[in-house]
């Protein structure tokens, strides 16, 4: 029998008010997902001006992060031509995203859930996915 951690809908709504603090902050407003360690979507919050075209980015950010135990943005260094995971963005019917803005939510090195972040940048979906974790991780010190 196995124990499966998982995050909890407090732990997402940290999450999720972590990230649209700093969302709020760099003035872009964000789709924000929260999936637990299967990838699937805990909570989601579209914010006032979030591109309708991030919703399911978001998700699949989140999805991409757990799966790979990895943010999304090391996905995409090593999806470039000549690289060993070249290609891999048509993988698993498109769900995986290779650009930043996917983190992975860890629990004593165990990955329990995951933040996928969209609207903005690359770099400004992954400073609000950052912010998310880092809300988490001071709520649970």
């Amino acid at each position: 029998m196995l124990t499966i951690k998982r995050l909890d809908i407090q732990e997402a709504s940290v999450l999720i008010a972590g990230a649209r603090t700093k969302a709020e902050e760099i003035d872009v407003p964000m789709c924000i997902a929260i999936t637990d360690e299967s990838g699937n979507l805990i909570a989601f919050e579209r914010m006032d001006g979030g591109k309708v075209t991030s919703i399911n980015l978001a998700i699949d950010k989140s999805f991409t992060a757990i799966g790979i135990k990895k943010g999304t943005h090391v996905l995409g260094e090593v999806n470039q031509p000549g690289k060993p995971a070249h290609g891999i963005s048509s993988a698993l019917g498109g769900r995986m995203v290779v650009v930043a803005g996917g983190l992975p939510v860890f629990s004593d090195g165990e990955v329990i859930g995951g933040i996928g972040v969209s609207s903005g940048s690359p770099e400004q979906d992954l400073k609000v996915a950052e912010a998310g974790i880092q809300a988490l991780n001071q709520k649970q010190t």
